[in-house]
């Protein structure tokens, strides 16, 4: 299975993503500080990153662009509470492979990764 890596400033938040996608054997890395995420990607590139938009200490955004820095084959799926049109723009525009709406149901989460590693656009 894949290697995820989860971003959340919410450490309930990132803990059930985990479980979720752990559930569907992957393996799952899980962040609450965007720079130590980033610090990992630039050694250790996860096959997809479930990535929160709103953070400490960077938007998510800023987040996603530096994924595509140092780790740019890796698929990110972005997940927020506050969904607006440009932030959904920019995350496509930069590359997000799938952009989900919280409070997300577990099955649509674990449906949405599979998807997104699959290479299949998400429905």
């Amino acid at each position: 299975m894949a290697r995820i890596a989860v971003i959340d400033d919410v450490p309930d938040a990132a803990r059930l993503v985990r479980r979720v996608l752990e559930e569907s054997g992957h393996e799952v890395l899980e962040f609450t500080e965007e720079s130590e995420a980033l610090a990992f990607f630039r050694n250790h590139g996860p096959d997809l990153v479930v990535l929160d938009l709103r953070l400490k200490q960077m938007d998510g955004v800023e987040v996603l662009a530096e994924i595509r820095k140092c780790s740019p084959g890796t698929r990110v799926v972005v997940l927020t509470g506050y969904p607006t049109v440009e932030a959904r723009q920019k995350a496509i525009r930069l590359g997000a492979s799938a952009f989900c709406i919280k409070p997300i149901d577990n099955e649509e989460l674990a449906e949405t990764v599979a998807k997104v590693l699959a290479g299949a656009p998400p429905s």
